[in-house]
């Protein structure tokens, strides 16, 4: 039986074929295969020795992002929500989170913790970076589907002890137009202390659907809670007469049978930094 033919102008005794078909079926492995691939991880060292001690490792760092279009002349005057804007919001938080999931399984991870979440709305589009750290548990198998989390690995540990888990990236937001004043009102309001009502009334009604929407996004991932909910909301810079209001956190869900208690432990450091300060200061 003869053996592999050598490619014409290789070197001799080596086919390339065979090499370039054994490379790139290397590449359709899962990483975590490969027991000499190297941790890449955002965690600290306590961090990650809090994953250790409930039988947790970090793999890699991932990234999910998207961008999304908002049509335009919708931050001109009108009245009610921008349903254009908050649904653009919401479909590029939700596209993001897919891709940074999609990228946890790739490299054989269960979950990314500790998720640094950065959304930059803009006039002509919503632009969503989500980067975190994919976790697994050391004798875990491998999952079809990975949660998102922007818990630290500390409290990942704590919720873990305690018997519950994350599900995954709650999030939520709702842009609404103020009211506009009519002249009269504006003249004489303008040498007055009165409040804003039309601003406060667009506030509230922008909290009101962000948040509804954040517990909806819970709610279809079979949530039982949110934790850690981080809001953001105030004016558009671009459009002063806007009212945005985004809001988002961890979507938990209850794994053990109840919760666990858990026995707080009082832990005192003993290298904090001594302020120093100039003893001709004291005169």
């Amino acid at each position: 039986m003869s053996g592999p033919r050598p490619t014409p102008g290789a070197p001799s005794g080596i086919d390339l074929r065979a090499e370039m078909r054994q490379a790139a079926a290397s590449l359709g492995k899962p990483a975590h295969d490969a027991p000499s691939r190297a941790v890449t991880s955002d965690l600290s060292v306590d961090e990650s020795l809090l994953l250790h001690s409930i039988g947790w490792e970090a793999l890699d760092v991932v990234f999910g992002a998207s961008l999304v279009s908002v049509p335009p002349f919708v931050w001109t005057w009108g009245s009610g929500e921008i349903t254009s804007a908050s649904e653009a919001h919401n479909l590029a938080v939700r596209s993001a989170a897919q891709h940074l999931g999609a990228q946890c399984t790739a490299v054989g991870g269960h979950g990314v913790v500790g998720v640094h979440v950065e959304i930059e709305v803009q006039r002509h589009h919503v632009d969503v970076e989500l980067t975190g750290t994919a976790v697994r548990p050391v004798k875990g198998k491998d999952r079809s589907s990975a949660f998102v989390s922007d818990l630290s690995a500390r409290d990942f540990t704590l919720l873990h002890n305690a018997g519950w888990a994350p599900v995954g990236l709650a999030f939520g937001a709702s842009f609404v137009y103020a009211p506009r004043r009519s002249a009269g009102a504006a003249m004489r309001q303008s040498s007055q202390n009165v409040e804003l009502t039309n601003f406060t009334e667009a506030m509230y009604a922008a909290r009101e659907a962000g948040m509804e929407h954040m517990q909806r996004s819970a709610l279809d991932m079979g949530a039982q809670g949110i934790v850690a909910v981080r809001v953001a909301e105030g004016p558009m810079w671009f459009a002063n007469h806007a009212i945005g209001f985004t809001a988002w956190g961890t979507a938990v869900r209850l794994e053990a049978q109840s919760h666990q208690y858990l026995r707080p432990e009082v832990v005192l450091p003993l290298d904090d930094a001594v302020v120093e300060f100039a003893a001709q200061s004291l005169r």
